[in-house]
């Protein structure tokens, strides 16, 4: 079932068949560039029991996670973009957070899904604040989050990735 449909793309619900497409994905080095390490025993069922952790833990508890990106053309999967809940210093933040197979950079798949998912955020979970937690090298990744609206706001330590640029939106709802 889509969470949401763009021009070019749906967003859609985790199921555990998606696993192959993703551990296809997921070990292509150049695409996990800035992703974190992989556990040693990733396979296909590794991945099908993540699947399956983010089905229960997002979906079922709060309506909402990461999502597969769907070409509407062929019904192929080609990434993972969505709405997690992430630490941050003494709080918790809404990451919008995205990845694309390195076969479709540069053609704004990531932009599209990534504004498609941010306003979602805003609009049907009301959420005040989006943040993208983005490497300094990866100067891809903070065109897209610039180009849907997100502005730097500081250097932060996050998590196992050490300094990151942290990327904000507000939502325009809000009241001031």
């Amino acid at each position: 079932m889509p969470i949401v449909e763009t021009e070019r793309l749906i967003l859609r619900e985790w199921t555990l068949d998606d696993a192959e497409d993703f551990h296809r994905i997921y070990t292509d080095a150049e695409t996990m560039r800035f992703q974190g390490a992989l556990p040693e025993n990733y396979s296909v069922e590794v991945e099908r029991y993540y699947l399956g952790r983010h089905i229960e833990r997002y979906y079922a508890d709060f309506g909402f996670g990461l999502w597969a990106v769907i070409l509407r053309e062929n019904n192929r999967l080609i990434g993972r973009c969505g709405l997690i809940r992430q630490p941050l210093e003494e709080g918790e933040e809404i990451e919008v957070s995205y990845l694309i197979e390195r076969a479709f950079w540069n053609r704004g798949f990531a932009s599209e899904a990534a504004g498609a998912a941010l306003k979602l955020g805003f609009e049907r979970y009301n959420f005040q604040r989006i943040v993208a937690f983005i490497h300094p090298r990866n100067t891809a990744s903070a065109r897209v989050a610039e180009k849907i609206g997100m502005r730097f706001e500081r250097m932060v330590e996050f998590r196992s990735f050490g300094e990151v640029a942290l990327y904000t939106a507000v939502n325009p709802r809000q009241t001031l």
